[in-house]
């Protein structure tokens, strides 16, 4: 299996839950500039520039998220909080 990384955008109750998987956007090491991803990068943790997509989401076994990478500033969360928005027809 190719290593990926991911957000976790699901919320924080969730992910203390009993339930074993949490919603999770993947982060890739592109950018096209869509009102649906996040650029991301050293500040967030990561080792390159990078960017979170939201169009992507995808439940995943709690199991499957083995290492902590990094985490968003609040502007970064305001981004993120505002693609996701966008991605699943909110805004």
């Amino acid at each position: 299996m190719r290593f990926r990384v991911f957000a976790v955008v699901s919320r924080q109750v969730l992910i203390d839950s009993r339930f074993s998987s949490v919603i999770c956007a993947p982060i890739y090491s592109s950018y096209e500039g869509l009102s649906t991803q996040v650029p991301v990068g050293v500040d967030e943790g990561l080792k390159r520039d990078s960017s979170i997509y939201c169009d992507e989401l995808a439940s995943l076994s709690k199991n499957f998220l083995t290492d902590f990478v990094g985490t968003l500033s609040e502007e970064k969360l305001a981004l993120l909080n505002r693609s996701l928005s966008i991605a699943v027809g909110l805004d």
